[in-house]
């Protein structure tokens, strides 16, 4: 598994190399993802889908990454994650295609569970290889930056699916993105080689014993910042998947101009990601602070979220929204530097896979389906006034994590 850089806090210009491909490959995750969110009203016209049918579409992504990240990310550690890494990026990239390629709506949801499985464990291994080969004190700006790219995936994935799908139909948006993400996983493992990758880290990696990954789950706080950071996601996935959809029926706008604006306010999200990230380094916090830090940001959010949709349509609710979004995925880097700091070094990888399984069993899976399924109910509009509830859920269990926190456990290896 993974160890701290031991080399102090020098970074390598390979170390750079290895986050931009990464951090690539993520993009390429995410829109293979998020295309989907330009082409629903294309969709929902061709086949005559309900709501809850394109929600499925988007949720059952992340329902498959929730249910296979931990298994896949151990299994990871077995084979090698540079081989790893370019199995799933392979898979979900054909998977893609094969989206393009779909005749009925069974079809496709096929093909969307193999991108689930395709990306299951892409998150956790690919934080684990970035923190592997930097220093400890860059672990919020580095988690924060690279979860970005999730947000920053949205954005191309909605932004050129939408122009795409516009011009040439929604099958060719589908067969870019994959063909796009084909290309990169190809190019990735002969840039970005295992043997290196241990040498720059001055890596030795010991066994892990089954008696270790109880660290995993060891007291409060690192529990609430496994189950924060998922529900403070759900309002992070439910937005971006039901936004185009929300301009074209609540603005009146045609499919491009939709997903352009609604790529805009995805990037406003990664934008904030990666700032609220990088002031959770550079304050130096405590991890009590990083925790109520986290619950501040979802409380921020719940209370502009909550606003821009009592706001009739127009600039009041678009501001709101940008301020809603800047904050909907801030808790990230704190969430993911507070699980580095209470888990040992040894188990960092297995760790970020226990996150991630809890972002997408408690946010990104259920987020977009839950919104779907009430929106077939009270409407688009009803469905997204219920988003703050899962911000407020997220800021209360930040608190009770923060709470006496002196009596948590500390992890026996430092980081």
């Amino acid at each position: 598994m993974i160890q701290s850089p031991t080399r102090g806090e020098r970074v390598s210009a390979y170390a750079w190399l290895v986050f931009a491909l990464t951090f690539g490959l993520l993009i390429s995750d995410y829109m293979a993802r998020q295309v989907l969110s330009a082409v629903f009203p294309l969709l929902k016209t061709q086949w005559n889908l309900s709501d809850s049918q394109l929600g499925l579409l988007s949720g059952v992504v992340a329902a498959a990454v929730g249910l296979l990240t931990v298994p896949v990310s151990l299994l990871a550690d077995r084979v090698g994650r540079v081989k790893s890494i370019f199995a799933m990026a392979v898979l979900w990239s054909i998977a893609t295609l094969v989206c393009g390629l779909a005749a009925t709506y069974g079809q496709m949801l096929a093909a969307r569970v193999l991108v689930g499985i395709g990306e299951a464990a892409y998150g956790s291994v690919g934080i684990a290889v970035i923190i592997s080969v930097f220093p400890a004190r860059l672990r919020a700006t580095l988690t924060g930056a690279f979860m970005a790219g999730g947000l920053a995936g949205q954005v191309l994935g909605v932004a050129v699916g939408g122009v795409v799908a516009s011009t040439y139909g929604w099958r060719v948006a589908f067969m870019a993105i994959g063909g796009a993400g084909l290309l990169l996983a190809l190019i990735y493992p002969l840039v970005v080689r295992e043997a290196r990758l241990r040498r720059e880290a001055n890596e030795n990696r010991p066994q892990v014993r089954l008696a270790d990954v109880g660290a995993l789950f060891t007291g409060r706080a690192l529990c609430s910042a496994y189950a924060g950071s998922g529900l403070q996601l759900f309002v992070a996935a439910a937005i971006p998947a039901w936004l185009p959809t929300y301009f074209v029926r609540y603005y009146d706008l045609p499919l491009k101009p939709a997903t352009s604006l609604a790529a805009l306010f995805l990037g406003i999200g990664g934008a904030g990601m990666i700032m609220c990230g990088m002031i959770s380094d550079k304050l130096r916090l405590s991890t009590k602070h990083l925790a109520l830090l986290s619950a501040s940001y979802c409380v921020g959010c719940a209370l502009a979220v909550a606003g821009a949709f009592i706001a009739p349509p127009g600039t009041l609710q678009l501001v709101l929204l940008g301020i809603g979004m800047f904050l909907a995925a801030a808790s990230a880097g704190p969430a993911g530097a507070i699980v580095a700091r209470l888990t040992p070094v040894v188990l960092h990888g297995t760790a970020f896979a226990v996150l991630t399984l809890a972002n997408n069993a408690f946010g990104l899976a259920p987020g977009p389906i839950f919104t779907g399924w009430v929106a077939d109910r009270i409407g688009l509009l009803g469905a997204m006034q219920w988003l703050p509830f899962a911000s407020l859920a997220g800021a209360a269990v930040f608190l009770i994590g923060a709470q006496d926190f002196a009596k948590e456990p500390r992890p026996p290896v430092t980081a």
